[in-house]
């Protein structure tokens, strides 16, 4: 039996650091203002300067596109997101703007778009602001606290054109602000992430189960994702170059990531690990960032004999980032890679019973899961019959 050893949490990284996103940000505002009130384009500018240290914080490069008070611009500044090859845009209220400054940026990206409706402080300074006495300067103050003046505008004219409207509202000293801030980059993250994924479906569906059907089309449309099909032969093929050195390092794995069991037998041990070089081969032969697979074959077959040995394998795959759902599940193979992607890490898992006295669901594994945020684990490499209708189920876990 394997036993999941505090070190496994080493397998877990937080990987949607990986790689350099790209983001756009730009500042909309009215030209006619600058030469009407004195010292407001400076304020400005400072908030703006603000919020791209803030983002640039999170680990992203900041595409931006400046101060855009007229339509040219904000076509300029849409055609650079473009170029440069952002992910998501980010689009600030200043103070009062005409949607017309918005519109073609966000149309020439042709990207997701986040409206800043950020003041600068929580609360206007009421009386400092009446003791001013001056009209104008008072209608400065007031245009450089007005973000939420042009959001009612921005969001009609987003609708009318059928884009989303995504809007964070707050104030530059709250932390919320920041906090949905840093998940719009996250996400834009794991949507890249999704993007270039390389996903691998080996064999066929669990036979019946009709919930776990998918249009593997669609998941390319929708994700982007590349959906590798994979044949047996190959695994198959891999396994059988698998060399004793190569099977001794794997065990040695085995040891370093699990606790062994006494319980389990050296043949076991054996087959377990050259399949799971077999499986690193072949990760690695066709690029793949996450894999649903099932099959079951004959008995005495070779192809049986590697879905019965398969489970440590993909157990250490899942812990490093690549996600494996059994059944052929692509839709849970997606979910565990977009929690991966998020640096939660998944498992592929089941509803198992109700606990209605103590208020408790009791969910588990069928096999391969999620080492990452999984404290207690259990894998026992050995044959063990009539435990499901999976020939999956000679390994055990708990």
């Amino acid at each position: 039996m394997l036993a999941a050893r505090p070190i496994m949490s080493a397998m877990k990284s937080n990987r949607i650091l990986d790689g350099t996103l790209k983001v756009g940000f730009f500042s909309i505002w009215l030209d006619t203002y600058w030469g009407q009130f004195k010292g407001l384009k400076e304020k400005l500018l400072g908030y703006h300067a603000q919020i791209r240290e803030e983002l640039e914080s999170y680990g992203v490069m900041v595409v931006d596109g400046g101060l855009v008070d007229d339509p040219v611009k904000a076509r300029s500044a849409g055609r650079l997101f473009r170029e440069e090859g952002a992910e998501i845009v980010f689009l600030f209220i200043s103070t009062y703007a005409l949607s017309s400054t918005v519109l073609p940026a966000v149309q020439e990206a042709g990207l997701p778009v986040v409206v800043l409706n950020i003041q600068p402080v929580a609360q206007l300074d009421y009386e400092a602001f009446n003791a001013l006495g001056d009209r104008g300067a008072m209608t400065g103050v007031w245009l450089e606290h007005c973000q939420a003046c042009s959001a009612p505008e921005i969001a009609c004219a987003f609708n009318r054109a059928g884009i989303d409207c995504h809007l964070v509202t707050g104030h530059l000293q709250d932390p919320e602000v920041w906090r949905e801030l840093r998940e719009w980059t996250d996400a834009a993250r794991v949507r890249a992430g999704m993007r270039a994924n390389r996903m691998g479906v080996l064999g066929h569906y669990y036979c019946g189960m009709l919930d776990v059907y998918s249009d593997l089309g669609q998941q390319s449309a929708v994700f982007g994702t590349h959906v590798e099909l994979l044949e047996m032969c190959e695994l198959h093929a891999l396994r059988e170059a698998v060399t004793k050195r190569q099977i001794a390092g794997k065990i040695a794995e085995f040891r370093k990531r699990f606790d062994v069991s006494r319980e389990c037998e050296k043949a076991e041990l054996e087959r377990a690990a050259r399949t799971s070089v077999a499986l690193d081969a072949l990760i690695k032969k066709h690029d793949l960032g996450s894999m649903a697979y099932y099959y079951e074959g004959q008995p005495g077959n070779a192809y049986e004999n590697i879905v019965t040995s398969i489970i440590a394998g993909n157990t250490l795959l899942t812990g490093r980032g690549v996600p494996v759902a059994g059944e052929c599940e692509v839709k849970n193979a997606q979910a565990m890679k977009i929690m991966d992607l998020f640096g939660a890490g998944g498992s592929f898992s089941e509803f198992y019973l109700a606990d209605f006295k103590d208020d408790v669901v009791y969910l588990g594994l069928d096999g391969r899961g999620g080492c990452s945020f999984i404290k207690t684990w259990r894998c026992c490499p050995v044959r063990v019959s009539g435990i499901s209708g999976s020939p999956n189920s000679s390994s055990r876990t708990r």
